[in-house]
């Protein structure tokens, strides 16, 4: 039994992708927007029986991505006009459409009526020059405060590490506490609930050794470092009308890591090395070399041809191109980064992505890594890029957070091209990995691992049926 599960959660999860069906007419129904249409024809195929085993996984799956699309774009046009209106308050329909075909108003068609994207309002004041300056005019200046805690921290960070005469230090002792919630009638009363959470990863860098100080389940199972996705996974039976909460308290050690790239001293690659090869490839289903991909890489690198001077063009490329915004959940997007050059927008992971894809065309080997950020007073989910380069290893690059707003100090405005700092969590090593234990239904997240997965014997439990919370503790070594 245990080998048909595993190989059932793989087979189902490799079809992670936007909805999409075998079949012709019930992706006529989608793509006109007829979500519910579309369900019913896909759970009648379903009904009818015969399907093996990974085809009827697809469909459901399928069916459940078109209620996160509709989920997703919750936003009516009353909404989007009332939310507008203390900064256009004459806005005019003409306007409101070019904004939607221009894709800075994100919309779709869905039931016949336009939805908005939940954070469509809010995207629009980052990706549209001319609507940031009208919010602006209104609401004055945003400070970020994030942004001046770094531009304290960044110039000590590069200033300990070079004192250090290595690559990383300045250690900090971070006690973390994870607690994930599953609402009351999410699970039938009895029935046992599955949970992974995400745990931190011990690395050979800025991570040091995880103790486990508390769980709230006597039986847990912490998944080996050959798993991407670092958790720990606990069981516990629903009670009617009752949260089932899942916590646990860890502590570790964590440095400052900084390279100077543009000053180290780098051997040519092994290209038949097995790391090469494979972290130079294509990969399903988001790294992908399309020609749109090359073009924009032709654009962006042109003859260059030393890796570190590639990869520094290509991130600042996406610094100075690719404004944060808000994202779609990703397991409803085909290819990322073709969504993130065509619409030139991405959060963080986005971002990434199209940052490891790019890379890996031009012949950097280039991984994901992801977690969270625990900045004093700003926690938040992260994702950012490992380089791998010959007699360096591998390192860390944020092309999110990109150049810093930091004069007279080049080396910590460009800190996050080479660099991570102590309050990176580190709970992904790669993406659209393997659970351990293995996980039965698709999974919520398809591509990072940094709320939570849950589920029963009856399915999975999408974000809306469970809540999770983070609270962090700081110390010095």
């Amino acid at each position: 039994m245990k080998s048909y599960i595993c190989l059932f959660a793989l087979s189902c999860f490799g079809l992670m992708s936007s909805a999409q069906t075998p079949y012709t007419e019930v992706n006529k129904e989608i793509e006109a927007g007829n979500f519910q249409k579309a369900q019913a024809m896909i759970a009648g195929r379903m009904a009818f029986g015969g399907l093996p085993d990974t085809a009827a996984c697809n469909l459901r799956l399928q069916s459940a991505l078109l209620s996160r699309i509709a989920m997703d774009f919750n936003r009516d046009e009353a909404y989007v006009r009332k939310t507008l209106a203390p900064y256009y308050p004459n806005l005019s329909a003409d306007q409101l459409q070019a904004w939607e075909q221009s894709g800075d108003l994100e919309m779709r068609i869905i039931e016949g009526e336009k939805r908005y994207f939940r954070n469509a309002v809010w995207n629009l004041f980052r990706v549209n020059a001319e609507a940031k300056a009208q919010r602006e005019k209104v609401d004055g200046p945003r400070t970020d405060e994030l942004g001046r805690f770094l531009q304290g921290y960044l110039p000590q960070a590069v200033q300990g590490i070079e004192q250090s005469k290595s690559t990383v230090a300045r250690p900090r002792q971070i006690r973390i506490t994870y607690t994930l919630r599953v609402k009351p009638g999410a699970v039938p009363d009895g029935e046992m609930v599955r949970a992974w959470l995400p745990y931190p990863r011990a690395s050979s860098g800025r991570l040091g050794p995880v103790q486990l100080i508390s769980s709230s389940e006597p039986f847990y199972i912490i998944s080996p470092l050959a798993y991407p996705h670092t958790s720990i996974y606990m069981e516990k039976a629903a009670r009617a009308n009752e949260w089932v909460e899942f916590s646990f308290q860890a502590q570790y050690t964590a440095y400052d890591e900084w390279h100077n790239l543009r000053e180290a001293a780098l051997q040519p690659y092994d290209t038949i090395s097995a790391l090469y090869r494979y972290y130079t490839r294509e990969r399903e289903q988001h790294i992908r070399f399309t020609p749109q991909l090359k073009a924009l890489s032709e654009e962006i690198v042109g003859s260059e041809t030393d890796p570190v001077k590639k990869a520094w063009l290509i991130f600042e490329w996406i610094g100075e191109n690719i404004p944060w915004a808000s994202a779609l959940e990703y397991s409803t997007m085909p290819d990322i980064p073709s969504y993130c050059i065509r619409n030139r927008r991405g959060d963080c992971g986005m971002k990434s992505l199209l940052f490891i894809t790019l890379c890996r065309y031009n012949g950097i080997p280039a991984k994901w890594q992801s977690g969270w950020f625990l900045y004093p007073d700003n926690l938040n989910l992260h994702d950012w890029a490992e380089l791998y380069f010959e007699g360096l290893g591998w390192v860390p690059v944020d092309p999110d957070f990109n150049l810093q707003d930091i004069s007279g100090n080049e080396s910590a405005r460009a800190f996050f091209f080479g660099g991570a700092d102590a309050y990176r969590l580190i709970v992904n090593d790669d993406f659209s990995g393997s659970f351990f234990p293995a996980k039965i239904y698709p999974r919520s997240e398809t591509v990072d691992f940094q709320r939570g997965e849950v589920e029963w014997r009856g399915g999975n439990l999408y974000f809306d049926q469970w809540e999770y919370d983070m609270e962090v503790a700081y110390g010095q070594e």
